[in-house]
């Protein structure tokens, strides 16, 4: 699973253009806006005659960007299987909450 969430962790970081991608980040890191923070969430699991073929791990991913209008969120919600959860502003900066299935 780990080789996953850095297929993911690569995804955003071209996404973004830069490395201001933060899996988990502990209180005590200095975030540098743009930036992504993403977390594990739960996952899903699809049935074919009583067995499991097919699992994708949740994640939310927030962008969170100082302008409302960012590029990023556009390109975040064009990846398959995102939807976008909410917005809401804090400290001024925007964060758009999305839920991806990878």
């Amino acid at each position: 699973m780990a080789g996953l969430r850095l297929d993911l962790q690569t995804l955003l970081e071209e996404i973004l253009g830069s490395e201001n991608v933060y899996f988990q980040p502990p209180e005590t890191i200095k975030l540098i806006y743009p930036c992504i923070i993403y977390s594990r969430n739960s996952g899903n699991i699809d049935f074919a005659d009583n067995l499991n073929y097919r699992y994708h791990i949740k994640y939310d991913v927030t962008v969170i960007d100082k302008s409302p209008d960012s590029e990023i969120l556009n390109k975040i919600a064009m990846l398959p299987m995102c939807t976008l959860n909410r917005h809401y502003t804090s400290n001024n900066l925007n964060h758009d909450v999305f839920v991806l299935y990878y």
